[in-house]
């Protein structure tokens, strides 16, 4: 069949398009002929679901949601490695090494340890099946779905790769990732998370793969089941690796994976990422050793923790004394107070710090700081360096000058009443409305890139209209003038044009993306476009309860509450009313259903189906004027029910008398068979 043809044609150009791009960084095409090759693919994939393929380029984007992910032995223990942080003791390990091998000449290879989560990855005929985490060593959860999102992942390997394949590696978030990923949270008003590793690890464990989808995590793979390589004649790790390149895996390459003979060797190379190791984009946290051939490395064996012919070099956390200067208050948009540590400017991983975060109040009073101390300052696995304690031990090690940090009560911009609430850890202005720090902040917000993206409008002119008293809300905006605007400092006519012709540009922006800009806290871009998807216009938020919004697809109880809120409070209406009044839109623009058998109908979709993708039923819901929700309430009016859903969902079907539909009922019902 011709259509078949092509789809094949198109995933075997896509998958040879992605492996270019993500792994050997050599693109032949634009992204834009990619994007144009891609949208072909999911057109003809949706006319034709007969021919649905769980490892097409098309399910890259994720969409597959689960209760619990299912537990599955490792072919072999995913064992530890022991660690070591000195010349000495890498010295001691080489010899044990050499006395179990008496008389051999011994080849190391030292990698790269990355600072990230291990994977174990099967394929089964060249295609991906599962994707293991280490688990307890013996048994690990099956986190596939989230892992075909990686891009670095191949869903399909090249000709010449096993039949039947092991291969395991480490899953990390490169470092302008993880700052992307803060930067959208600090915009939403949401706490930032820590360090790239344990959002790697949470990212996996995420129940909804759209969502990792969206998170651009990385893996290099290494690991390569010795058996299957010396019955492929592959003799070593080197040699096995890079056998895996040319399967199409991302494997290390140059330095990062080096073949030596001597301790003399290995520890002129830790000497060498101790110091280009911040030139790296992700995180390492040392290297490893291994005996290179595989044959040495079975008659080495294994103790009962981990393998005789490996070992861990660990780095020392970077950490440097300064002096603390002194403490700045910040006040974020959200009226948050956060302390930030003034220090005199110390080199600590590749860059000049300045300055480092202290948190809240309870950091301070924890690490008993004063004015004039001494401390240690590390970066670790995190971005933003943080001040771990008073070198010398306490507070004590300052001069006469040192003076205890006192938390204000008051708002540093505004000077109106802190209050903290139960359970948080952050202070908050009292002030919304009126403290300029947290008026600039919001209108930063709204016109950032991510929400309204205003053209010809930046923070400092920003500032310089607040400053003005010209604006005092992001409404206000689209009130502004000639007039208003050309007696401003540095604003010449064609400026003032542009500003304002950006302003009028960015009433055609869509809905989701207003609703992000309004700055609600704890919605952030997700959380924006799910919230617009199913609610479809700002109407219908002026009287969704918190009840229902918990209903919706990723919406859990804060979330749920911080929008009903907004939406109760008359200022956060009023403002919205005027926006709805300068021509903003505020409601999302729907494609024409393709038909209306679902009508009225508030649905569920769970479990595996057999001709479609869990995306694919999700489309043809909403394609046939049914609403998708994303958990079962008195509300639903339908389960679309496949293979594999999950007990909880069906026992509640059940006990609220909500109708289950299986796969072929549904295609009968909207026409499709």
């Amino acid at each position: 069949m011709e259509a078949r043809a092509r789809i094949e044609r198109l995933r075997d150009e896509l998958h040879a398009h992605n492996h270019r791009y993500y792994v050997l960084a050599e693109p032949v095409i634009s992204d834009r002929e990619f994007d144009s090759l891609l949208h072909e693919l999911s057109v003809l994939e949706q006319a034709h679901p007969e021919f649905n393929d769980p490892t097409s380029p098309t399910q890259r984007v994720g969409g597959d949601l689960t209760d619990k992910f299912e537990k599955v032995a490792h072919r072999s223990p995913m064992l530890s490695l022991s660690n070591s942080y000195s010349a000495e003791e890498v010295a001691q390990w080489a010899e044990r090494v050499q006395a179990g091998l008496p008389g051999e000449e011994v080849e190391f290879v030292v990698e790269l340890k990355y600072d990230g989560v291990a994977i174990s990855i099967w394929y089964e005929k060249g295609r991906l099946v599962r994707a293991l985490t280490r688990g307890d060593g013996t048994t690990g959860e099956d986190v596939r779905a989230n892992v075909a999102t990686i891009k670095t992942v191949p869903l399909k390997l090249n000709d010449g790769a096993p039949d039947s394949l092991e291969i395991r590696g480490e899953i990390f978030f490169p470092w302008p990732g993880f700052e992307s990923l803060n930067e959208s949270r600090r915009e939403a008003g949401e706490p930032e998370f820590a360090n790239p590793r344990n959002t790697a690890a949470g990212t996996l464990k995420l129940q909804d793969s759209a969502v990792v989808a969206t998170r651009p995590l990385d893996c290099m793979l290494y690991n390569i089941d010795a058996e299957a390589m010396t019955a492929l004649a592959i003799n070593s790790h080197s040699d096995a690796v890079q056998a895996a390149a040319m399967w199409g895996f991302k494997t290390p390459k140059g330095r990062r994976l080096e073949v030596v003979k001597s301790v003399k060797a290995i520890m002129s190379a830790v000497a060498y990422w101790e110091e280009a190791k911040n030139q790296l984009d992700y995180a390492i946290d040392g290297l490893v050793i291994k005996v290179n051939r595989y044959d040495q490395q079975r008659r080495l064996g294994m103790t009962a923790k981990s393998p005789r012919w490996a070992l861990a070099y660990k780095f020392e956390t970077e950490r440097v004394s300064t002096t603390l200067r002194g403490v700045k208050f910040q006040v974020g948009r959200t009226g948050a107070i956060t302390p930030v540590a003034d220090l005199n400017p110390v080199h600590l991983g590749g860059t000049i710090v300045r300055n480092a975060s202290l948190h809240n109040a309870d950091q301070i009073a924890k690490l008993n700081l004063c004015v004039g101390n001494a401390v240690l300052v590390e970066k670790g696995g995190e971005i933003i360096p943080k001040i771990v304690g008073v070198d010398g031990g306490d507070s004590s090690s300052g001069d006469l000058f040192s003076k205890p940090i006192s938390f204000p009560d008051v708002c540093p911009e505004c000077e109106a009443p802190l209050i903290r609430k139960d359970g948080e850890a952050q202070h908050y202005c009292t002030n919304s409305s009126k403290c300029p720090a947290q008026v600039r902040g919001r209108i930063h917000h709204f016109i950032s890139r991510k929400a309204m993206n205003v053209d010809g409008l930046g923070k400092e002119t920003v500032n310089q209209l607040v400053n003005a008293g010209l604006i005092q809300d992001v409404a206000d905006l689209y009130t502004l003038t000639l007039e208003d605007l050309l007696p401003l400092e540095r604003m010449a006519q064609k400026s003032a044009d542009n500003l304002l012709k950006g302003l009028d540009a960015s009433k055609s922006i869509d809905f989701e993306r207003v609703l992000f800009g309004l700055g609600i806290r704890h919605v952030g871009e997700t959380v924006a476009k799910n919230l617009a998807k199913a609610l479809g216009h700002i109407e219908a938020f002026k009287t969704t309860t918190v009840e229902d919004l918990m209903a919706l697809e990723e919406i859990g109880p804060t979330v749920a509450e911080s929008v009903a809120s907004h939406f109760r409070d008359p200022v956060f209406l009023d403002l919205v009313g005027r926006l709805q009044m300068s021509g903003l839109r505020m409601e999302v623009t729907l494609q024409k259903p393709m038909g209306n058998a679902l009508e009225g109908e508030v649905v569920v979709v769970s479990g595996v189906f057999e001709t479609m993708s869990r995306d694919e039923a999700k489309a043809a819901v909403t394609n046939h004027g049914g609403r998708l929700v994303g958990s079962i309430s008195s509300k639903t009016t339908l389960v679309l029910a496949g293979d594999k859903m999950g007990p909880s969902k069906l026992k509640k079907a059940e006990n609220l008398g909500v109708p289950l539909m299986d796969e072929a009922a549904f295609l009968r019902r909207i026409g499709g068979q």
